[in-house]
């Protein structure tokens, strides 16, 4: 079958590895993926293990979002405005750099330089993601695009399946930093060069004569003008920012389930491991009929689960538990990631991305810098239990405000929204033989134009 033609999603389960750029693509999303697993879970045990406090690894968190708050929007004006595949590229290479930086304040001991070069890395991050969200719709037919998703989504969790394995056991008894960041340097640079092979379709750029500064918030301000793609990320944002626990897994795995540096990369996988089975189910099986009750369900669920983790004592039962963390906010990623790529149209997919980047930061980093908050607080079981109550609260807060979330239908099925345009001005000018207006004093008022003008001008409204 031919890759530039278009493929039924719901009839071929792996239409998105026909098109030749992703499979280029899906290796690099891979090892950039791994890398940053085999960083989290590095950095993580390095830092707890010379601090022994857990608000430590909330700053770790803080030093990832406070880069991606300030710089993603411009990330976003960026992907709208220059090469897609170059953005990726250029950002990538300066990513591969602050990780040899991050292994030289390892190998000297320097946990302050950690936190500054971490900065560094979500800075460059925060200027590619947009651009390397936003050219995936570039490299598969529409058509497939869901299915690609579905895929990327796989490959994600696959890496972060397998990445904290590997840097569990690179950091082994001897927990050596230094070893799991030369490993990240290597993946690190491998994306770099598949990137290189990427060979995206023409993309639609943003008007250049409009001002950057305008530019920049315009993703913002299409974002608040959409319910849908506003309360679908919405509901990832609450969700993860109040339940996620990825940040205290180190304080877990050493103080409560007591499994070392293997046990917390056996926990971080186990979540990933649910993620990848259900992004095959949902690859596989027919598409969604009601995909957005589907995902409020699934982000009950996920509070839910992470209740169970957190009054779990038993190794076995928390691992199972992050599993089903895993399987459930998957639904959410599929689901959430479609819709937005799928309402927002070519030309402010970067902007809108960006966006959605700042969103998935908050929740995510700064979900860890109130983890250490709340652990310090209330003990990282507190912390824990809080943040599954709150997911499922989150829920029924987003259905209050965005009840239309519950109608979408199937996610092959949306189309890009319709931005109302500006009505056309009528016609200034008037031909010979029309009517002049006078005012009670017998002064001319105004000129109405011949009726085939109006006419004219009707039509252009009503259309």
């Amino acid at each position: 079958m031919s890759p530039s033609v278009p493929v039924d999603p719901r009839r071929d389960a792996y239409a998105a590895w026909r098109s030749p750029s992703y499979r280029w693509y899906a290796p690099a999303w891979f090892a950039m993926v791994f890398a940053s697993q085999i960083e989290l879970v590095a950095l993580g045990v390095y830092v707890y293990d010379r601090t022994g406090d857990p608000m430590a690894l909330g700053w770790l968190g803080l030093a990832k979002a406070l880069p991606v708050i300030v710089l993603a929007l411009m990330g976003g004006h960026l992907a709208d405005r220059w090469n897609r595949k170059w953005l990726v590229v250029v950002t990538l290479a300066m990513i591969t750099l602050a990780s040899v930086g991050i292994w030289l304040a390892i190998y000297h001991g320097q946990v302050g330089w950690i936190y500054v070069l971490l900065a560094a890395t979500a800075a460059a991050q925060a200027l590619g993601t947009p651009a390397r969200a936003a050219i995936l719709p570039l490299i598969v037919p529409i058509a497939n695009f869901s299915n690609a998703v579905a895929r990327n989504s796989s490959i994600f969790q696959l890496g972060t399946m397998t990445g904290p394995v590997l840097g569990g056991l690179l950091m082994g008894s001897e927990k050596d930093a230094a070893a799991a960041m030369l490993a990240v340097m290597g993946f690190r640079a491998a994306a770099l060069g598949l990137m290189m092979f990427v060979t995206p379709r023409p993309q639609v750029h943003a008007p250049s004569q409009t001002e950057t500064a305008e530019s920049v918030w315009e993703g913002l301000r299409f974002v608040l003008r959409h319910r849908m793609i506003l309360g679908a990320i919405s509901l990832d944002l609450l969700a993860v920012l109040l339940g996620g626990v990825t940040y205290l897994l180190p304080v877990y795995a050493e103080d409560i389930l007591r499994v070392g540096p293997t046990g917390l990369g056996m926990l971080r996988s186990a979540e990933a491991a649910g993620a990848i089975v259900m992004a095959m189910l949902l690859a596989h099986l027919p598409p969604m009929r009601r995909a957005g009750r589907n995902m409020l369900l699934a982000v009950a669920a996920f509070g839910a689960a992470t209740i169970v983790f957190r009054l779990s004592k038993n190794y076995a039962l928390s691992l199972a538990m992050m599993f089903l963390v895993g399987a459930f906010d998957n639904i959410s990623v599929v689901v959430r990631h479609t819709m937005v790529q799928m309402l927002t149209p070519d030309a402010m997919r970067g902007r809108v991305s960006a966006v959605n980047t700042v969103f998935i930061v908050l929740s995510n980093d700064l979900g860890g810098l109130k983890s250490g908050v709340t652990a310090r607080l209330f003990g990282p079981v507190g912390s824990v239990l809080f943040g599954g109550v709150g997911a499922i609260v989150s829920v029924a807060v987003v259905m209050k405000l965005w009840p239309d979330l519950t109608r979408v239908g199937a996610l092959h099925e949306i189309g890009q929204v319709k931005e109302k345009a500006p009505l056309p001005e009528p016609p200034e000018s008037m031909p010979s033989g029309s009517t002049v207006l006078s005012g009670a004093g017998g002064n001319a008022r105004s000129r109405l134009p011949e009726p085939e003008a109006l006419a004219s001008w009707s039509d252009k409204c009503t259309r």
